[in-house]
């Protein structure tokens, strides 16, 4: 789940707390977040089979639940800030934060769904596109675009460089593919807190922004709408929806920043990237 933009979030229930200081973590750090984000992927790729014509919402929100009880793991965004579900499940034109409720997928949808898991601690959050049988031509090709845009941003990463060269390496490829990018949201730090410093926008100018340091941890979450990038929101203060009603995607990953570059923690074991849709040559 992403943070709204120069919006405080509200602390986890527990002792950590969100701070303006950027945390340094150590080794012990990244095998956490690897156990928690190896889960969260795991999660996401048994998702893949609930993606059909005719699956409520809710059957995911249930199969998140069931588990992340199985392994110990607590939702994360089930009662943060009021949110009412184990995940965000975003259909079609909904940007973020979609509701897993009784609406049913049907053929041709796309769908993202957002699910943090918190498992010793730990805060493994991650987002990924699914596709209900045969997606649209321009849906495929979206998602392709939103994959590769994340992959910029996540290989922009590595000591001494800038956050503003992670978002640049979004905002420059997506605008090269003729799509936008929403700028209300960002990624976030992570580690033993939900939402923490810094922000990780999906905007920004190459050389420009606080210097990445080895050890850091947060997400790269950009969302790509095919039309133009402002969005809305639902009335029920969750929801964002493309004002357009123009199709939008996303994916996110949980990193750290290593001596030499990154490391992904929410990778899939199994390779899965976007259910239905051929990324990096291989369709999953």
């Amino acid at each position: 789940m992403d943070s709204y933009i120069n919006v405080p979030v509200a602390p986890p229930a527990k002792d950590a707390r969100r701070t303006e200081s950027i945390k340094l973590y150590g080794p012990d750090a990244f095998e956490g977040m690897r156990r928690a984000g190896a889960l969260t992927a795991a999660c996401l790729d048994g998702v893949a089979d609930l993606i059909r014509h005719g699956t409520p919402l809710s059957d995911i929100n249930t199969y998140v639940l069931d588990f992340a009880a199985s392994y110990d793991a607590i939702p994360a965004t089930l009662g943060y800030k009021g949110y009412k579900y184990a995940c965000c499940t975003s259909v079609n034109h909904v940007v973020c934060h979609g509701f897993p409720n009784e609406k049913k997928l049907r053929e041709s949808d796309i769908v993202n769904v957002d699910v943090t898991l918190i498992h010793e601690g730990w805060y493994g959050d991650s987002s990924r596109m699914y596709a209900v049988g045969k997606p649209k031509r321009a849906a495929e090709r979206l998602i392709q675009i939103t994959h590769k845009a994340m992959m910029r941003g996540i290989e922009a990463v590595r000591p001494g460089a800038r956050l503003g060269d992670i978002g640049h390496a979004i905002q420059s490829y997506a605008q090269s593919e003729r799509c936008s990018v929403v700028r209300d949201f960002c990624g976030h730090g992570i580690g033993q807190v939900f939402h923490d410093s810094p922000n990780i926008l999906n905007f920004g100018r190459a050389g420009e922004g606080l210097e990445l340091r080895e050890g850091m941890i947060f997400t790269v979450e950009p969302m790509i709408n095919l039309g133009r990038g402002e969005v809305k929101m639902l009335a029920d203060d969750w929801t964002a929806v493309t004002r357009d009603k123009s199709l939008s995607a996303q994916f996110e990953h949980s990193i750290g920043v290593t001596a030499r570059g990154f490391e992904i923690f929410t990778r899939s074991s199994q390779g899965l990237h976007a259910h239905g849709v051929e990324i990096n040559g291989e369709t999953t």
